[in-house]
């Protein structure tokens, strides 16, 4: 099901470009020093949390970029999805002299203070895949925000005739990312007065939690139409219950944010169609080449300047360079921002060319 087919918004065309996606990274090692030639560092690499598929993924970008170009990354976090467990990762950072720290943070702002202290011991801070709102910061975006909530409910509406009752099965409350795309999801549904959003649970991107949740949504609401779930812990779970109870569900269309790896076996079923992401490994090297550059002075945060990845280094199928930018107007977010590109809409025709 290609996107373009939706009745609305033209251009998320985008959404269907594989370029969007850059699958297949296929970095390889390339000779220290491209970046800053006297440079090497440590670099701190804080997930939401340490166990989350997508977060390992996008982990294993930062590394790689930071590998080919001599610096060191250290992942630490906690195993929830909250602020507190981020904290102790930023306290070691700071004791370890980093030159950078790169974090997904769980709180827009419960973590200000220990960026901050990290920040006035020069430690370059780079938020990505969920930001905070903290001052100096610089975000990388996995794709346009609103674009990302938009999307979603246009593929949802496309896939149930823009008619029935429907439910978001987020991550943690306070997800500044999941946030973001619900207020836009919110704000694409006036555009489809016959669906109606009769509730949002949150599943704390934690398999048990996101199954308990989806069990109590489907009791609640027996003539539930679809489902967006923003996170790829929630979509894959609520994927894996729908699909062995299919019988009972064969209506109720899941859609949302999924890695391919873990819902190809469920694409294409009577319950899910089609669903979104980006790759997780490109916005993880870009965050870490991001870190380089800033850390090592060669680029300044500030808006208009360029990000680029050296010709000799590994390439991003997205593209090549990008601008720095303000955050959307009107989403309370000091940050600059880089946005990786667009998300990629999967189905079963193409799930299983990719393989992350």
């Amino acid at each position: 099901m290609k996107l373009e087919s939706l009745k609305r918004h033209a251009s998320k065309k985008a959404l269907i470009a594989v370029s969007a996606l850059g699958m297949v990274l296929g970095m390889c090692a390339v000779p220290v020093g491209i970046a800053s030639a006297a440079s090497s560092g440590v670099v701190y690499i804080i997930p939401k949390d340490t166990t989350n598929p997508y977060e390992v993924i996008a982990d294993a970008g930062v590394q790689k970029a930071l590998t080919a170009y001599g610096w060191t990354g250290v992942v630490d976090s906690g195993t929830v999805d909250t602020a507190a467990a981020q904290e102790p990762a930023i306290e070691a950072a700071i004791a370890a002299n980093a030159k950078a720290i790169v974090i997904a943070a769980n709180d827009p702002s419960a973590l200000c203070p220990d960026l901050e202290q990290a920040q006035a011991a020069g430690i370059t801070i780079v938020g990505f895949d969920s930001d905070n709102y903290c001052t100096n910061n610089i975000f990388i975006n996995q794709a346009n925000t609103q674009e990302i909530g938009e999307s979603e409910v246009t593929l949802l509406a496309s896939e149930i005739h823009s008619t029935g009752q429907i439910a978001i099965l987020s991550a943690a409350a306070t997800a500044t990312n999941q946030n973001a795309w619900i207020s836009y999801m919110k704000v694409e549904l006036k555009h489809y007065p016959k669906m109606k959003l009769v509730a949002t649970v949150y599943g704390n991107d934690d398999p048990t939690p996101s199954l308990t949740v989806l069990q109590g949504l489907l009791a609640k609401y027996p003539k539930l139409a679809g489902i967006i779930s923003p996170t790829t812990v929630g979509i894959s779970t609520a994927a894996q219950y729908l699909s062995t109870h299919e019988a009972k569900y064969k209506k109720l269309i899941l859609t949302g944010l999924g890695l391919p790896s873990q819902m190809g076996v469920y694409t294409g079923n009577d319950n899910v169609k089609a669903f979104e992401l980006w790759n997780p490994a490109d916005l993880g090297y870009l965050a870490g080449w991001t870190a380089i550059d800033l850390a090592t002075g060669a680029t300044k945060n500030t808006v208009g300047s360029t990000i680029t990845i050296p010709s000799s280094a590994p390439q991003l199928k997205e593209a090549k360079s990008w601008t720095i930018t303000k955050a959307i107007a009107g989403s309370g977010d000091p940050s600059n921002f880089i946005t990786l590109g667009a998300p990629f809409v999967f189905t079963k025709a193409n799930v299983k060319d990719f393989n992350f």
